[in-house]
């Protein structure tokens, strides 16, 4: 369905319970894309969401900005949330991005006893002209950044000394 898939595991020493709700927060999961980084262009994005705020199938989540002077929108909703196994979400209509173009994101999640084993992937399009170029130059290294940084920023919430399996 997506032209790309990217998709990393984690073991969290939480309760599958904890990492969901730490997950299920997208104000919490997005939070890298809210600063200015080098990956965001020196830029951050803005959060508006709907009252059910992420948490519920349905509800929709919007991201704006502006980079190098274009700016960028996407919408998200909310497609899957089976609380506290999996979750995930979507674009909706043409988001607005300049190295990825329509996208689905998600995790599962399976209780190991002391950890709780996370998989987030996103799966995503090319963004269309004039981005494409900019898209399969940087769009892998993207993905891997959000789904990283979102990844690692649940893990040091709920606990200290996690490392990626690969």
């Amino acid at each position: 369905m997506y032209q790309h898939r990217f998709m990393e595991w984690l073991e969290i020493a939480a309760t599958a319970a904890e990492v969901f709700a730490e997950l299920d927060d997208h104000e919490l999961l997005s939070a890298h894309m809210m600063r200015s980084s080098w990956m965001m262009g020196g830029s951050a994005m803005q959060f508006e969401f709907d009252p059910g705020r992420g948490h519920e199938v349905g509800s929709v989540i919007r991201m704006s900005g502006k980079v190098a002077g274009v700016r960028l929108f996407v919408e998200e909703v909310v497609t899957e949330r089976v609380p506290p196994y999996r979750k995930t979400w979507q674009t909706v209509g043409s988001p607005k991005l300049l190295v990825i173009g329509r996208y689905r994101m998600g995790f599962e999640l399976k209780e190991t006893g002391v950890t709780t084993r996370t998989a987030l992937f996103i799966e995503y399009d090319d963004p269309p002209p004039p981005w494409r170029i900019a898209g399969k130059l940087l769009g892998g290294s993207y993905a891997r950044w959000c789904v990283r940084n979102m990844l690692t920023g649940a893990a040091a919430s709920l606990t200290a000394g996690t490392a990626p399996l690969g």
